[in-house]
């Protein structure tokens, strides 16, 4: 095992290796990527990145109907080359060999194109119908031993009773459990990424950790063997669908894992962004919208480093940024993925950013792309998404997590103040289209939401209420439903604790009513009911929201298309109101009636309303 320091010291230090002379004139090829095409794809274009041993000089040849290299360009790094090639539309699906000529010496590498699938069906894309269900893949379930771990890998650990090794979950364990979340009401899953993190463990803070998360890959076309490989992930987005739930991929253009290949032998120097000394990013969001900003505080932000064992890759660099483009591409192409979630949005480079992204909307028209931008206000988390504001640089990307609003219902049921929430929600006129955003009480790095809350039962059924009728895409968090609790002390794993039931040999399984206590089967069938009432009401997924000043510890609001008015009332005093509702007349006027979709009863008379204390009723107006 390498210490981080040193393999971070080695990293920034490759080049002088990379610049030695060559001493042997063999040359191999090691691997190509992306590692297949597709024909019909918007761009006809694609740049294999291949690399191997001493290529620099080789001639490169194809000899196939329909595919033509359009240039060869030879990398710093005598071991890479870049060859572009155009695949016309005439082309027919098949293999070919793509020949490197090295002086005498002759190379073969088959490469596979085929035909696209359709791409109107190919990605279904997100929309504020969905309620997503978060799932740490190591954290969920164990669905197949086999594959927990392999000694040649550079972490060959599994242990349950060590909370920073990986635990064995895997994608089988979350297709054996699909039926549980359909019932739940689920209609989407975003999966802490997949992809290859064959990391070693690495020191932070004291404790050796592995990479059970999945934000180190290193090898983007390799989903992880210990999550069941490729093959599993192909069967995972196909049972998914079959049942009616999309997949959400978890990106990471910012950063690698230091174990990755591109890393052990960098194709340049520039792949990563270099400082002199080792710098980390300020984690500041500010100083890329301070119109006062000074250009290093700039860059440290977009170009520092997230953390010492993540190297940050520089998206300037042509050759990696159609790298990154390219996979993203291959990814929904191969597997079949509805949406992107991507990961520390604010510190890629942006224009980078804004080109990934059309690419992927360019070649999947429903897709939906949102982004992680932990930042400090409601302006400034608008900005990294199609906005109203007006600024030299403009974001394209469709959708955001919203913290902001994060924050707000969690504040406003610690402190019993609705006004925190309604005033950060006014707020929605600087985005595009804030039904886009993902609405959360918590998620894999924070807190959990049963724990902030104080385990105050009330309170947890309001906040999760507000959650799946406000505006936006709602989220739970796994073990959400049961009442999950635990707060980042002392670190992130106290909040990404095993499902209970999805691992052999558990003594409770909370999969099944038997498992669960009195209190959470009430709490489970409290998010079931509402869940799958979201799920067959229009009027929630996409009717207008119309909110009302928060007064006396009350907030109310609707929300109501042509034809159904839903009204949502929070009450966050202790002590029970009676409510009078002519300033709702906007919204409420001719109707006489109503259901209380949580208990089914019928409320005839509506001038007046009996709200409990610390209580959120859902009221369908009827006439």
């Amino acid at each position: 095992m390498i210490p981080m320091k040193k393999l971070r010291v080695a990293l920034l230090c490759l080049w002088s290796l990379i610049s030695l002379p060559v001493l042997a004139q063999d040359a191999e090829v090691k691997r190509v990527d992306p590692t297949n095409w597709w024909i019909g794809m918007k761009n006809p274009t694609v740049q294999l990145l291949v690399y191997g041993k001493n290529l620099s000089k080789a001639n490169v040849s194809i000899r196939y109907p329909g595919v033509k290299i359009d240039k060869v360009t030879p990398l710093e790094n005598p071991n890479y080359l870049a060859v572009d090639l155009t695949i016309s539309e005439t082309a027919k699906p098949g293999t070919f060999p793509i020949k490197f000529r090295v002086g005498q010496q002759e190379l073969t590498h088959t490469y596979r194109i085929g035909y696209r699938h359709d791409p109107n069906k190919r990605a279904q894309g997100l929309t504020s119908a969905d309620l997503v269900y978060l799932i740490l893949p190591d954290r969920f379930a164990n669905g197949d031993p086999s594959n927990d771990k392999y000694t040649s890998m550079a972490d060959p650990n599994a242990d349950r009773n060590n909370p920073y090794y990986r635990h064995g979950g895997d994608l089988q364990g979350i297709i054996d459990h699909l039926d549980y979340l359909k019932d739940l009401g689920i209609t989407a899953l975003w999966l802490n990424p997949v992809i290859e993190n064959d990391q070693p463990l690495t020191d932070e803070g004291g404790a050796m950790r592995s990479a059970y998360h999945g934000y180190g890959f290193t090898d983007h076309y390799q989903v992880d063997r210990r999550l069941g490989g490729n093959e599993a992930y192909k069967k995972l987005v196909q049972e998914a669908h079959k049942k009616g739930i999309k997949i959400i991929q978890d990106a990471v253009y910012n950063h690698a894992g230091a174990n990755h290949w591109f890393l052990k032998d960098m194709p340049s120097k520039d792949w990563l962004n270099q400082w002199p000394k080792y710098t980390n990013t300020s984690y500041k969001d500010q100083p890329l919208l301070d119109p006062y900003a000074s250009e290093l505080d700039k860059k440290v932000t977009s170009n520092g480093w997230f953390v010492p064992h993540l190297p940050d890759l520089n998206q300037t660099n042509p050759v990696l940024a159609n790298y990154l483009i390219q996979h993203a591409l291959w990814t929904v192409e191969e597997f079949g993925i509805d949406a992107w979630r991507i990961d520390t949005y604010i510190y890629n480079d942006l224009a980078f950013m804004n080109r990934c992204n059309q690419a992927l909307i360019d070649n999947y028209p429903n897709i939906h792309l949102f982004g992680e931008s932990w930042v400090s206000n409601v302006p400034n988390q608008a900005y990294f998404t199609r906005n109203n504001i007006e600024s030299k640089f403009k974001c394209n990307l469709p959708g955001g997590m919203d913290f902001q609003v994060y924050n707000a219902i969690n504040e406003t049921l610690k402190q019993n103040n609705p006004e925190i929430t309604y005033q950060v929600l006014a707020q929605d006129y600087l985005y595009k289209d804030a039904s886009r955003n993902l609405v959360f009480l918590d998620n894999h790095d924070t807190d959990r939401y049963f724990s902030v809350i104080g385990e105050d039962l009330d309170k947890f059924k309001m906040g999760v209420i507000f959650t799946l009728t406000t505006r936006g895409i709602p989220q739970l968090y796994y073990g959400t439903e049961f009442l999950m609790k635990n707060f980042k002390n002392p670190s992130d794993a106290e909040v990404r604790r095993d499902f209970p039931g999805g691992f052999p040999g558990d003594k409770e399984n909370k999969f099944t009513v038997e498992g669960r206590n009195k209190t959470e089967n009430e709490v489970f069938n409290f998010v079931r009911k509402l869940a799958n009432y979201r799920k067959q009401s229009p009027v929630l997924q996409t009717g207008k929201l119309m909110q009302f000043l928060s007064q006396n510890g009350v907030y109310a609001y609707a929300r109501y298309n042509g034809s159904q008015t839903v009204m949502v009332i929070m009450n966050s005093q202790k002590k029970e109101v009676s409510l009078d509702t002519d300033r709702f007349a906007e919204r409420m006027k001719g109707f006489n009636s109503a259901r209380n979709v949580l208990t089914d009863e019928i409320i005839t008379g509506l001038a007046t309303v009996k709200v409990p204390g610390q209580t959120a009723l859902v009221l369908e107006l009827r006439k």
